[in-house]
């Protein structure tokens, strides 16, 4: 059999209930591969092996008196961890952040009470910077999630602890959370599927509200397969959900057999945010390597335009910057926030209530103009980054919060915009190209990134499914197979 860390979790899920190997077997090798390959890349803040042993022996439990594959849970014996913006009871629930050391959280997320039902082991907690808002992680409280495809460089964020675990082949898949680019980012820094699902998809129910409902949780993987199948996990609702969705005709994972029919593909290049971005070659090679993938699966291209100027994107910033100011920080404890938190609430006691009202509306009629700027496309396609995951400390500047936050904007011109509209977008790892910098040449990923109307999953998982099989990615990273 392949090596347990080779498996998708679909495969791996499989061979579980077939009896190729048992959830204790999973366990052990997984905690094994964290404790040794979780520190290398920044992976865990926490690792809960008293908890995954638990969990296996109860799948071993359910195995034995399941009565047939049918009756268990989908993902029984798989080990997923959980962004450390998630909470898992008992657990520690830090944020990133210095000002939360020592919190334990009281009961577990919505999302985490899917995984659970769904069989998944709950093996740790990954790394993310303070309050998930930039988009590498590099949090005081814990060494820096790095790209297994090279060290030096970002996992990205905000779930970049998750993409590493990914990457390094420790778990098949991870959780993660996006509200502006947050699981597409470290997706493309660590060659990883990334999916934010459109608004209303997955539930942040029973305890979390949407509030400016600009952020989604969903998972890091290796495969549109299992992205799908996961969807299909966490998008189960809650009493009281404020968003609701039309359900798939029958399953996501389904939706990955459907190719679709030709679709009208927009291609965008021109960052939206920032408008003089630099945008690296290898980020344009592989739109253009997805172009012609998607010509010769039978779908139209065309230029598509930027849907809206970066003076209107600035109407993110109020809900961004007064989100970071929402965050429950302990006034004692405020000092303790790393500088770029520090100056994002600082921005949002700037804006007044009727900014903030104002912003609301802004981001609403930015959707309308969007849809109607893309009307002609189904799909739309960009980078998902404009550069290479860049050096560990390259932006991070605690000198100038501003200056970092202008950096991150030109980093990723595209991902928020999906946050704004609501709409689904993947990123897919469909590229590599070798770069020279100081410390010699280095092949890295380049992700592109495919955004769809509202609710249209289906067809956007099923597209990129035709993808993977058209042009397959490495399964992990070099160093890491």
């Amino acid at each position: 059999m392949t090596q347990i860390h080779e498996l998708s979790a679909r495969d791996l899920a499989a061979a579980v209930r077939a009896g190729d190997v048992s959830p204790r077997e999973v366990a052990d090798h997984t905690l094994d591969r964290a404790r040794r390959l979780g520190p290398d890349v920044g992976a865990f803040v926490h690792v809960a092996e008293e908890r995954a042993r638990a969990q296996a022996a109860e799948a071993e439990e359910q195995l034995a008196d399941g009565g047939g594959a049918g009756t268990l849970p989908p993902f029984l014996g798989v080990p997923v961890p959980v962004k450390d913006l998630t909470m898992v009871a008992g657990l520690p629930f830090e944020c990133g952040s210095a000002a939360f050391a020592g919190a334990v959280a009281p009961v577990d997320d919505g999302v985490v009470t899917l995984l659970r039902a769904a069989g998944t082991l709950m093996v740790g907690k990954t790394t993310t910077p303070e309050l998930g808002l930039p988009p590498y992680t590099e949090p005081d409280v814990a060494a820096p999630a790095r790209s297994p495809w090279d060290r030096s460089r970002t996992a990205g964020g905000s779930s970049g602890g998750a993409a590493a675990a990914v990457a390094a082949g420790i778990v098949p898949v991870a959780h993660g959370s996006d509200g502006g680019g947050s699981l597409r980012i470290p997706a493309a820094a660590c060659g990883l599927v990334g999916l934010k699902p459109s608004r209303g998809r997955v539930s942040p129910g029973p305890y979390g509200v949407d509030g400016a409902a600009l952020a989604t949780n969903g998972v890091l993987s290796r495969t549109v397969r299992d992205t799908a199948a996961f969807l299909d996990v966490l998008s189960a609702h809650w009493p009281g959900d404020a968003h609701l969705l039309p359900e798939p005709r029958t399953s996501f994972l389904d939706a990955c057999d459907r190719a679709p029919a030709a679709l009208r593909v927009g291609v965008l290049t021109a960052p939206v945010n920032v408008a003089d971005a630099p945008v690296h070659p290898g980020a344009r090679a592989a739109v253009d390597r997805a172009a012609r993938l998607l010509e010769g699966l039978g779908h139209h291209l065309d230029e598509a335009p930027v849907p809206f100027s970066p003076e209107q994107w600035d109407a993110f910033m109020p809900l961004w910057s007064v989100g970071a100011l929402a965050a429950p920080v302990p006034p004692e404890r405020a000092e303790l926030l790393v500088p770029l938190t520090r100056w994002m609430r600082e921005v949002g006691r700037g804006f007044s209530a009727a900014d903030y009202a104002r912003a609301v509306g802004d981001v609403q009629r930015l959707t309308r103009q969007t849809a109607l700027a893309w009307s002609a496309f189904d799909v739309i396609l960009s980078p998902t980054l404009a550069q290479p995951p860049v050096k560990i400390g390259a932006m991070r500047d605690d000198a100038d919060p501003a200056g970092d936050f202008q950096a991150q904007k030109a980093f990723t011109p595209w991902t928020s915009a999906w946050n704004l509209i609501g709409a689904p977008a993947i990123s897919l790892p469909l590229h590599r190209e070798v770069v020279e910098d100081g410390d010699g040449p280095r092949e890295l990923p380049f992700g592109v990134m495919l955004g769809a109307r509202l609710g249209q999953e289906e067809a956007l998982l099923g597209l990129a499914a035709q993808l993977e099989a058209a042009d397959p990615w490495p399964v992990l990273a070099p160093d890491y197979r």
